[in-house]
């Protein structure tokens, strides 16, 4: 079998399935190929958030924070059914590194870079409402912020882009490899291992998405090509068989001061997550004994009416790892740049490899890998706006909204 496409998308996490539906939607021919299946490893295992990044203030990424929050109001208009808004609570201890008066102001600038979006406000909760916080140590307690932001079911927003872009045009090819990029002058020639059928593609242009993996795919590019200098971090959570809080707890670490989310997940409460630098993806990324620790000491920490770390341990019903793409840095992975990367070669101009992102900035990164395109390979007849694209749950899949409620 030969084939040729415009663009040929390899990888079918939420970076992917974005570039597949703007390029579909623009009118070009999309293959996008990936090993597992859609949304099945880092997309499907991610925090479950749509949000603008509040702790990103304290690193200054103030252009990051300013799209997510433009990123949120989009989605939470394109995807009702799959992203919802959700009250997020601080809760600040006399012996808080971040005190009320910085959580404040954070809240104040992230308000003021939602652009006057309704979901920019926040509120001081009086003590008369504590009680109503599922059960939230008060020992010590001095201040509770409410403000909001948003959750998704990570899965079921990525399979909802792959499934628009397959009704736009585009092929999606699950369970599938690619084993060589050959790359020439005028595009790219890729040999496919096709659920055990090898296929031969051309394609005008090639976007690697591979997440973790991207730089796995460019050794398989010849002639050989450069490739950017990436840390691998592990975040975990637990999921425990506890009634859901209310809200999303936004809990500051008594051991590191990292920010870490208890969140209610489908009737069950979720812990997470860990900043865990890894050597290699040699094996599947699973929570380690010390993230395991780590995360229950801070539920027990906050919760004390839960019980000991033993009796909380007893109550874990399930737990999930995806491991991020940063820039490799000296220093905490927790303050590493979250931005995404668009790397190109001179050498290899048909070829372009995305590093790292967010499940919430995806369109964003989506519409500038389409400029990529459009400025190789010129423009064509629109099919679609992808602004104007409702997102719904995949055929034969529950939406998000009314499972959680």
């Amino acid at each position: 079998m030969s084939k040729h496409v415009d663009v040929l998308v390899v990888g079918g996490g939420i970076n992917g399935v974005g570039v597949a539906q703007f390029a579909a939607a623009a009118g070009y021919s999309v293959l996008l190929v990936e090993r597992g299946r859609v949304g099945g490893e880092t997309s499907g295992n991610s925090s479950k958030l749509i949000h603008g990044g509040l702790r990103y203030l304290e690193s200054f990424q103030l252009d990051l924070v300013r799209t997510s929050l433009a990123a949120r109001r989009t989605l939470l208009r394109l995807a009702p059914g799959l992203v919802k808004a959700v009250p997020f609570y601080i809760p600040i201890y006399r012996h808080s590194q971040r005190g009320a008066l910085t959580i404040r102001a954070g809240l104040s600038l992230y308000g003021l870079l939602s652009e006057f979006d309704p979901l920019g406000r926040f509120r001081k909760l009086p003590r008369s409402e504590w009680q109503t916080l599922d059960g939230l140590a008060t020992d010590g307690l001095e201040t509770v912020f409410q403000y909001w932001d948003a959750q998704t079911d990570d899965s079921l927003l990525c399979e909802a882009v792959a499934h628009s872009a397959r009704l736009l045009g585009a092929e999606v090819w699950e369970q599938s490899r690619v084993e060589q990029i050959r790359h020439r002058g005028d595009g790219c020639e890729i040999d496919i291992l096709a659920q055990g059928q090898s296929l031969a593609i051309s394609a005008g242009l090639v976007v690697n998405a591979c997440g973790p993996w991207v730089n796995e795919l460019l050794g398989c590019v010849s002639p050989p090509t450069t490739s950017l200098p990436i840390d691998w971090v592990q975040g975990s959570h637990l999921l425990l068989e506890i009634a859901p809080p209310s809200g999303i707890m936004y809990l500051e670490s008594p051991v590191d001061q990292r920010v870490v989310f208890v969140m209610p997940w489908y009737g069950k409460t979720l812990v997470g997550t860990t900043e865990t630098r890894l050597a290699s993806l040699d094996a599947r990324p699973e929570l380690t004994e010390a993230e395991r620790r780590y995360l229950l000491a801070l539920y027990c920490r906050y919760f004390p009416g839960a019980g000991s770390a033993d009796e909380v341990a007893g109550k874990i019903c399930g737990s999930f790892c995806g491991v991020r793409v940063l820039p490799k840095v000296n220093g905490d992975a927790f303050n590493a740049p979250r931005d995404t990367l668009m790397h190109t070669n001179v050498s290899h101009p048909r070829l372009l490899s995305i590093y790292g992102g967010k499940l919430t900035t995806f369109r964003a990164s989506s519409a500038e890998v389409l400029d990529w395109i459009k400025a190789r390979l010129g423009s064509r007849p629109s099919v679609a706006d992808v602004d104007k694209l409702m997102l719904h749950a995949a055929p034969s899949r529950d939406d998000f909204a009314s499972q959680t409620g």
